[in-house]
């Protein structure tokens, strides 16, 4: 059973401070993975993360969104770079706890076509899960035909993977325990956006990808059960439970 897991960048990262991690919040998602692993509650997991302050600060200085490229190769490495940096703190702490860790750069993999439609073969990472092996995205940049280089979100890296590997359960980990209403209470369940359209805004952090709105937009497009929940779920979701809000 293929579980695809996103830990949000605004979950392990302060967003709002430039490359700055949260080895706390780290620390508590990679207890809950190396023990999910450890006692088989899950036996294929592939790993996103977000690219929190390490990648939105730079991509945003740059101007380079998930639409609008650049075709500088400093502007590109200084985005490309700094997620690296983020991918190695994840997964030295994954590696801390004998999780069999392994990293899949998307720059290095994966491009867009001039409709803007994503490309990644996907064979490596189902062979590294076949081979024992947890693989670890993470948002990035991507080349893009007639634009250089452009964003590639953790969200759209989730969906992509998730049908491309059949996943039966789809999770993404974020700093808020579900979808919001109005009220600030948790929509236990969405199946069409209008039933959220309301509650539904941009991230309060710098977010070129678009915040919760987009992140509820990749899930429904998915047609799987996904979920969104936070911090203190996680380790229920890896158990196979239900928590915070279900997509599908």
């Amino acid at each position: 059973m293929v579980t695809v897991l996103k830990l949000g960048g605004s979950v392990i990262t302060d967003k709002d401070r430039p490359e700055t991690l949260d080895g706390e919040a780290l620390a508590a998602a990679a207890d809950a993975i190396a023990a999910a692993l450890a006692d088989g509650a899950v036996d294929d997991l592939v790993v996103v993360h977000g690219g929190g302050s390490f990648g939105h600060h730079h991509a945003d200085e740059h101007g380079v969104t998930t639409d609008t490229g650049s075709r500088d190769a400093g502007e590109v490495m200084a985005v490309h770079g700094a997620v690296k940096t983020l991918n190695r703190f994840v997964l030295s702490r994954l590696h801390d706890r004998d999780v069999p860790a392994l990293p899949v750069h998307p720059l290095s993999a994966a491009s867009r076509d001039a409709d803007a439609a994503l490309s990644m073969p996907t064979d490596q990472v189902a062979t590294m899960l076949d081979e024992g092996f947890v693989p670890v995205l993470h948002g990035d940049g991507v080349v893009h035909a007639g634009e250089g280089v452009t964003v590639v979100s953790g969200d759209e890296l989730v969906t992509h993977l998730a049908r491309r590997l059949a996943a039966d359960r789809v999770g993404l980990c974020s700093t808020v325990p579900g979808v919001l209403d109005a009220d600030g209470d948790v929509i236990p369940e969405i199946r069409a956006f209008e039933d959220a359209a309301d509650a539904l805004g941009a991230s309060d952090s710098t977010d070129v990808t678009g915040g919760m709105a987009a992140k509820v937009r990749e899930l429904l497009a998915l047609g799987a059960p996904s979920y969104v929940f936070g911090p203190d779920a996680l380790a229920d979701f890896l158990a196979g439970d239900d928590v915070g809000t279900r997509i599908e």
